[in-house]
């Protein structure tokens, strides 16, 4: 899965419509330049690509006061906001998901309701148990990795990785179950202050 495609249909929705520097500019306000692909370039070219796959509607609204071509404004299509939700539930509930990909999902997930995210977080918790286990079948950890010569450290990685992947997935979900956050069919106003033009 593409953390871009997620980042900018999902940006896009958020503003109802909006021109390619308003989804680049919430993305760089929200550091995704740093931890994921959306650079300037990528913003433009999926924008242009999603448009393309019928996942946004582009309309031309107005010249360019720079004297370039009309600047473009998007809009997301009913099978974007298929697509999009479709992309937001694998993200969240994927136990070996990219890190960008699941970062991304975390920033939208509020679009979801409460109890949903929490199915899709358990969900994560038992592929990150199962996907444990597998690893346990080649690999014991009591003996640690010395006793598998440096593939054992790969084996020593992986565990490690689903255990501290899955901790940190229980202490969200405990989170979400105390109350943090305000998700789809709540009151509150989730993106607040979160976008470039808020500051």
């Amino acid at each position: 899965m593409s953390a871009i495609r997620l980042l900018v249909l999902g940006a896009v929705r958020l503003h109802g419509r909006a021109h390619g520097y308003q989804v680049r500019a919430d993305l760089e306000h929200w550091g995704a330049h740093e931890w994921s692909t959306a650079k300037p370039g990528s913003v433009y070219h999926a924008l242009k690509q999603l448009a393309r796959q019928g996942l946004l509607v582009a309309h031309e609204v107005a010249p360019s006061t720079a004297g370039g071509p009309p600047r473009t404004e998007y809009e997301i299509t009913a099978r974007g906001t298929d697509e999009y939700l479709s992309l937001l539930r694998a993200a969240l509930s994927s136990h070996d998901e990219r890190l960008d990909v699941l970062s991304a999902a975390l920033g939208f997930m509020v679009d979801l309701p409460r109890e949903e995210v929490l199915g899709l977080l358990r969900q994560r918790v038992t592929g990150l148990e199962s996907w444990r286990g597998g690893v346990l079948d080649h690999y014991d950890p009591e003996r640690g990795p010395a006793g598998d010569d440096h593939i054992g450290e790969i084996l020593d990685l992986w565990t490690h990785t689903a255990e501290s992947d899955a901790a940190w997935t229980r202490a969200l979900i405990r989170r979400i179950e105390d109350g943090a956050h305000a998700f789809a069919g709540e009151d509150g106003a989730p993106f607040e202050g979160l976008l470039a033009g808020d500051a």
